[in-house]
């Protein structure tokens, strides 16, 4: 079996796979709904809250702690 190679982001996901997810047009839909959001919240980079979207909304969110908005999706819930 083949090892794959490459840098890694915080979270495992690798940066060349990720840069082309970007791309893609279901990628780029997410990232410039996201920094809109982002802005509308008036949350700055480094800021400790991530903008969380509320359920089946593109554009209406609230701030929320990183850890809390990050674990609501995760694959497999922890018990």
């Amino acid at each position: 079996m083949k090892k794959k190679k490459g840098a890694r982001y915080a979270n495992g996901n690798r940066k060349a796979q990720q840069k082309a997810y970007n791309k893609t047009s279901k990628g780029l839909k997410l990232r410039v709904r996201a920094n809109k959001l982002r802005r509308k919240l008036k949350l700055k980079v480094g800021d400790k809250r991530d903008a969380a979207h509320y359920k089946g909304s593109t554009s209406k969110g609230r701030p929320q702690s990183r850890d809390k908005n990050r674990a609501s999706r995760l694959k497999i819930r922890r018990k």
